[in-house]
């Protein structure tokens, strides 16, 4: 099949299911121009600030959600299970249940005065399964911050060429922030401006790459987590959200050129439509499923709606184009990429990939070099890890903020400088801690963070049902894909502890039994609830 028949399709279906269910789906929360948001209503310089326009919010939320995400998954699964089913739940999955869970998650905390959704837990659902549900979130982000923080601290020390315009766009990013909030500089100049100055970083860093000697795993990682720190602590408008919004025209580059590649280059998908077989890691459903999380539906971006984005959004009317097209813009950007892969290398090399264990970045790499050559020349491969890892950091530093947002309202303890130290040393320990051969520590317990992430999905789509159920809105577009989103995490959960016990990991198997009660004790407080509200009513 042509690529490009097919990403026009693929584009044509997301315009269309963004005009229309979009459109039913915003309906449903009965959208209030006029009403104050969480971020002037609560507005405190620090986090509650409103955006300047709609788009600068649109660019730090995609950029934040983005991450690694719909690269690495959808390679993995076009490996392991074909190009088709991976396409189909892709775009199936974030029209139905991806949009839905960001759109709602972003909503009901703009009306809940931008608490984070383990927080409307308390009200929509019960105290107890607001401090489950906080207790679950808040663990598997210190894991991601560990995670993000050495795989970026990694990256570095491989590719010194993107250190430069990495951590160069910090300090563009500041004044980027004064320009617009401070100084009120013309909004176009300010980012036409930003974007030169990042673009001579790009330059700089191929050519004068830095390198550390031994100990550039830990230093690096160290660099990462202070700035973090003030990443989490700085007013959101001076370097999150305008690191993000730079960052986002770097992704928005890297969609339109890969796009570009895919019309000129008119490659066709050569790999395998369809892999029968059972793979490594289990069959196609549950695991597929799983593997593809950001792309599809992923809890991690219930965190960005209800954490970051919803105390900056300046009017509800924005949350569609945000909350909804943010989504499918992220689900037409991993289709991107398996067209990367499975139409920018030949099927032989492909195989000869897997056969030796390449990584889905190196993977992604090559199909974006090579679809981009006959213009980008040899700067193909480079551009795409340049605009990786920026994304990395960027999942890295909303991780951390979010992250100290849920610490505050589980301890009611109110000090960003205190919270956000508290959860960097948690998370740096883990991601500098030593496990069995010298592996991170963090390694160990990583293989349970895709059903885990998936789980928080199907918890939040019941926490967006419980309170439509409560403001008497309808339920089923959100409960559906919430029972879906359970019922294949609970599964793949199950065969994951096979797994573990045959190979006699009992760490990896308590965790998981552990995120199954967890799971299904909201699920029975949810049931309650539902009950006890159906017969009021």
């Amino acid at each position: 099949m042509n690529a490009s028949i097919l990403i026009t399709v693929v584009g044509i279906i997301y315009i269309f299911a963004y005009r229309f269910y979009g459109s039913k789906i915003a309906a449903i929360w009965q959208i209030d121009v006029n009403r104050p948001t969480p971020a002037q209503t609560h507005y405190d310089g620090i986090d509650y600030v409103p955006s300047k326009n709609w788009m600068v919010l649109f660019g730090h939320h995609f950029s934040s959600i983005a991450g690694a995400g719909p690269i690495i998954g959808p390679i993995m699964a076009v490996c392991l299970w074909g190009w088709v089913p991976a396409l189909i739940w892709i775009v199936v999955g974030s029209i139905f249940l991806g949009g839905i869970h960001d759109f709602g998650s972003l909503i009901i905390s703009i009306r809940e005065n931008g608490a984070t959704i383990g927080d409307v837990t308390a009200k929509a659902i019960s105290e107890k399964a607001k401090i489950i549900f906080s207790v679950f979130i808040w663990l598997a982000l210190i894991l991601v911050i560990a995670v993000f923080a050495y795989l970026g601290a990694k990256t570095f020390v491989s590719q010194p060429a993107i250190v430069i315009p990495s951590l160069g766009i910090i300090p563009i990013a500041i004044i980027v922030g004064l320009g617009l909030y401070r100084f009120k500089w013309p909004p176009t100049i300010v980012t036409i401006t930003g974007l030169l100055c990042l673009g001579v970083l790009i330059l700089i860093g191929k050519k004068y790459p830095v390198m550390i000697g031994d100990n550039g795993q830990f230093i690096w990682t160290v660099v990462l987590l202070i700035y973090c720190f003030f990443a989490s602590t700085m007013p959101v408008n001076l370097l999150l959200q305008p690191r993000d919004y730079l960052s986002s025209f770097l992704l928005a580059g890297g969609i339109i050129l890969a796009v570009f590649g895919i019309f000129v280059s008119q490659p066709t998908m050569n790999g395998s439509a369809f892999i029968a077989n059972k793979s490594s890691i289990g069959t196609l459903w549950p695991m597929m499923f799983i593997t593809i999380a950001c792309g599809a539906n992923s809890g991690f971006h219930s965190l960005i709606s209800s954490g970051t984005t919803s105390k900056q959004i300046a009017n509800e009317r924005h949350a569609q184009r945000i909350g909804f097209g943010g989504m499918l813009l992220e689900g037409f950007l991993a289709v991107i990429v398996i067209i990367l892969v499975i139409g920018g290398i030949s099927n032989v090399e492909l195989q000869q990939l897997i056969a030796d264990k390449k990584s889905p970045v190196s993977m992604y790499g090559l199909g974006f070099g090579n679809i981009t050559s006959p213009f980008l020349g040899q700067w193909g491969t480079f551009i795409a890890l340049t605009i990786l890892n920026i994304f990395i950091l960027t999942t890295l530093d909303s991780a951390t903020r979010i992250t100290r947002y849920i610490t505050e309202e589980l301890f009611h303890f109110k000090n960003r400088f205190v919270t956000t130290f508290f959860v960097l040393i948690l998370g740096g320990c883990l991601a500098l801690g030593k496990g069995t051969a010298n592996n991170p520590l963090w390694q160990k317990i990583w293989p349970a963070f895709g059903a885990s992430n998936q789980l928080v999905a199907g918890m939040a789509l019941l926490v967006i049902s419980c309170w439509l159920l409560i403001k008497k809105k309808p339920t089923l577009y959100s409960l559906l894909p919430a029972i879906f989103m359970l019922l294949t995490s609970l599964v793949a959960l199950v065969f994951q502890i096979i797994g573990y016990y045959r190979n006699k990991d009992f760490l990896l198997i308590a965790i998981s039994v552990a995120l199954i009660a967890s799971a299904l004790y909201l699920t029975k407080e949810v049931a309650v609830n539902f009950l006890r509200i159906l017969r009021t009513t």
